[in-house]
């Protein structure tokens, strides 16, 4: 319990740092898994925008198969880190066990999504022949051989929640070093390989997420002894599974809120251009880097607030809320000046066309804006998921990702369309959705740090 006792005995601030840094890194890699994708894919010699638009397509059913596995794990994640500040080994295993049936039962959903419902998703949004094709043969690749990320997620949690967020981080790398490399490998047929393009790309993706995964479960039985494995505690318990996705179903719906959102707002740029989507698609890739960044420092805000919680210490839960909201806004801060500055060279770096090239850097400029309210949004989630306010982080992300942000903009596509307002407008959507959610967001952490503290009192 060596670790664990470092989570109640370190000063928050140091703490958050510790255990913040390397799940920063490791959702930026995760982040890596999309990007450098589609910097391969983009820079094929035949067809590489339309391969671009293609893994576009194919992206909120990916979002998708992550919502589904990480909110699993976060759900996991809080129950562990609470039975270990409750010092209860026991159920920490039973959790763990129970987390790995539900991964396996993830992964038959989605293997049964890839044989029979890829072709038909993918046809909803395009009507394009070359690009469906494309998307069609990418998608089932992912879906098939999801196996992968469905445990991957799993092992994660289970090294974070037992303070163990440097091994997860390393198996982040494996997967992502392991992605890049077999990328041009697979995509254009490097050291003897067929050139396989946007399959190839998908080959590389799932190969990368099953090498995380045989890390993280590698770390997990031998570096984790805080969470006892026995096979009887696989066997599923209503109750547990209950208590994980008393946590988990909102991080699931609010993840799967992301794949909604680039779904609806495809079909809503198609009614502008092609391009847009492209763009749009691209542009969500590039600022994965800083909104995953965030998710790294809210996935270790929920095991530190959840642990103090567990212990009943309201000051360590208010110093997890205090330092977790300000290093997430001092990162979004600087994240925002970053890609402002580095727009050019990164649209550079797809080769895009002119028209599509300027409708990305115009939304990098346009959207980051809202880098810093998101922060807040995505902070307090991590304080929502760590004090069993389940339905407060749905609501910040239906307002943030739904809510706002669509009807506003469909209305301003319909004005590009009908009133030749510039196609740039459709990026505000997103700061005013930002700012909205923000608002809410500090209300609801209001409500909750009274309703919390009421609770600490009548337990002493």
């Amino acid at each position: 319990m060596q670790q664990t006792n470092k989570m109640g005995q370190t000063h928050v601030k140091k703490l958050m740092f510790l255990m913040g840094l390397p799940m920063i890194l490791s959702m930026v890699l995760q982040a890596l898994y999309n990007i450098v994708d589609s910097v391969f894919i983009a820079n094929m010699p035949q067809h590489g925008e339309a391969a671009l638009n293609a893994l576009t397509l194919a992206f909120p059913m990916q979002m998708l198969m992550v919502a589904v596995s990480i909110g699993t794990g976060v759900g996991t994640n809080a129950l562990v880190a609470q039975c270990l500040g409750h010092g209860d080994k026991e159920k920490a295993g039973r959790t763990a066990g129970n987390a790995q049936f539900l991964a396996l039962i993830i992964y038959f959903v989605f293997l049964v999504f890839g044989v029979l419902g890829v072709q038909a998703y993918i046809s909803s949004q395009t009507t394009n022949t070359l690009v469906c094709e494309m998307a069609t043969s990418y998608l089932k690749i992912c879906c098939i051989f999801s196996l992968g990320i469905s445990f991957f997620a799993v092992y994660e949690k289970l090294l974070q929640a037992a303070g163990h967020p440097v091994y997860s981080t390393i198996a982040q790398i494996a997967g992502a070093v392991s992605n890049i490399i077999l990328d041009p490998i697979l995509i254009y047929g490097w050291l003897g390989c067929p050139a396989y393009g946007v399959k190839g790309a998908a080959y590389a993706t799932v190969i990368g997420q099953c090498v995380s995964w045989i890390t993280a479960l590698a770390f997990h039985l031998v570096c984790n002894p805080e969470i006892e494995t026995h096979l009887k505690w696989f066997r599923p318990s209503v109750q547990i599974i209950r208590q994980i996705y008393a946590v988990g179903l909102a991080a699931i719906i609010a993840q799967a809120l992301m794949s909604v959102m680039t779904y609806a707002l495809n079909l809503i740029l198609g009614t502008v251009s092609e391009t847009m989507i492209t763009a749009y698609g691209l542009y969500y890739k590039i600022q994965q880097f800083i909104l995953f960044a965030a998710f790294g420092l809210r996935d270790a805000i929920t095991p530190i607030v959840s642990f103090s919680y567990g212990m009943g210490s309201k000051s360590h839960i208010n110093a997890g809320v205090r330092y977790g909201l300000l290093y997430t806004v001092c990162m979004m801060l600087a994240g925002m000046v970053a890609v402002e500055l580095l727009a050019l060279p990164l649209v550079n770096t797809f080769g895009l066309s002119g028209q599509t090239k300027g409708l990305c850097i115009s939304a990098i400029r346009v959207i980051s804006v809202s880098f810093v309210f998101a922060g807040v949004n995505i902070a307090s989630q991590g304080v929502f998921q760590a004090l069993e306010g389940g339905w407060q982080s749905l609501m910040i992300s239906i307002c943030r990702q739904i809510l706002f942000v669509l009807p506003v903009a469909w209305g301003c596509a319909r004005a590009v369309r009908q009133s030749n307002a510039p196609a740039w407008i459709i990026w505000l959507s997103f700061p005013i959705a930002e700012l909205a959610t923000a608002a809410i967001a500090f209300y609801l952490l209001h409500s909750i740090w009274k309703s919390i503290t009421y609770k600490i009192l009548q337990k002493s």
